[in-house]
């Protein structure tokens, strides 16, 4: 029995979405494919408001997040980690050698324009990364006031977001916000199978990248955008054409449902989450920062999560535990994608009979 997907991704894929994949195949060197590539880089640009270059990388978001870590900083890299995936930035940078600093705040809060500038007043850094919603504890960090700050402030300063888990499902203005490397993947609020990762870059992110000598090969990002500029859209490397096909026609889908329905959408589906959180158990985030796309609930009733998923898997569902060191501690609900709150209603009401709530 298919098992519904309310995990942070991979999640639920609609059928004509995944029949698309199906797709024959054309040759990565045609015109056809220089469309199809082109076609999804400006839908993805109204995606992320933006008049910045899009890229695209047959990788998980972690691809890009090296890439842009690696081939952007020149001096020294700040990474500001509100969970487990926004350390995993800093873990990229020492891996390749990049010098960079880890601040980390406590979890279940975010990360605020007062802290980064305290520590960029430093004069120490050229580039930050930030995580814009954090899977692993729930939070949304306040990427537009940061960005905000940074134009007043720093604006040499390289701004590098992660937004894997957020894109299409929470509204993010790279251009307003000053985002200069702004990175997404396909298996979140996009609603697709993951193995393609999105980013956007700015000319001031291009610029920094060229001063840089050793950017690696493959995730070098400005080769990728060279290259399409050359080439009208191809890349180095052959891509899977499966999964733009499917990009391509779930933009679409996506543009169709109108970008403030969805994300109007994804907060419905949030707000009726969090209520029933603070009816039954405790949220783990502080809530002015709460996720629009997935819920973290603190275990106050210390039920066992691992239990509590076995039997939702029996009526056909699954939940996630807490990630790493809060696991079994909460366990989270995702409400991303095409997601609706029936789905939710429906899944919370099984909750309630399965634990007697």
């Amino acid at each position: 029995m298919h098992k519904k997907l309310f995990i942070p991704g991979p999640v639920e894929v609609k059928e004509d979405v995944l029949q698309k994949m199906a797709t024959p195949m054309i040759g990565h060197r045609t015109k056809e494919a220089s469309k199809l590539q082109r076609d999804i880089s400006e839908k993805m640009m109204k995606l992320f408001y933006t008049e910045n270059q899009v890229l695209l990388s047959t990788t998980s978001g972690s691809g890009l997040m090296e890439a842009a870590i690696r081939s952007c900083t020149r001096k020294r890299a700040a990474v500001f980690a509100v969970g487990a995936f926004g350390k995993r930035w800093h873990e990229m940078a020492v891996a390749n050698n990049v010098e960079a600093d880890l601040f980390e705040v406590e979890w279940g809060t975010p990360t605020t324009p007062e802290q980064v500038d305290e520590v960029l007043s430093t004069g120490k850094y050229d580039l930050i990364t930030v995580t814009h919603n954090e899977t692993s504890t729930g939070i949304m960090n306040p990427v537009g006031e940061i960005g905000k700050m940074l134009k007043e402030k720093y604006p040499e300063v390289v701004f590098c977001v992660d937004t894997v888990s957020s894109a299409a499902g929470a509204k993010i203005q790279v251009d307003e916000w000053g985002i200069d490397v702004c990175i997404t993947s396909t298996q979140k609020a996009l609603a697709l199978p993951p193995g393609l990762a999105i980013c956007t870059i700015s000319q001031k992110a291009l610029d920094a990248a060229r001063q840089v000598e050793n950017r690696g090969f493959y995730l070098d990002l400005v080769r990728l955008y060279d290259y399409i500029q050359k080439k009208d859209h191809q890349y180095p490397s052959t891509p899977s054409l499966p999964h733009m096909f499917a990009l391509d026609y779930q933009l679409d889908r996506i543009l169709e449902e109108g970008l403030d329905n969805r994300f109007a959408r994804h907060e419905e589906m949030a707000k009726y989450v969090r209520d029933w959180a603070n009816k039954h158990f405790e949220l783990f985030p502080v809530e002015e920062h709460a996720s629009n796309t997935l819920t973290n609930i603190k275990n106050t009733k210390e039920i066992s999560v691992s239990d509590l998923n076995k039997k939702l898997a029996m009526r056909g569902f699954t939940i996630s535990n807490g990630y790493g060191k809060l696991k079994e501690k909460t366990f989270r609900i995702a409400h991303m994608g095409e997601t609706t709150l029936l789905e939710i209603k429906e899944l919370l009401e099984n909750i309630e009979d399965i634990l007697g709530l």
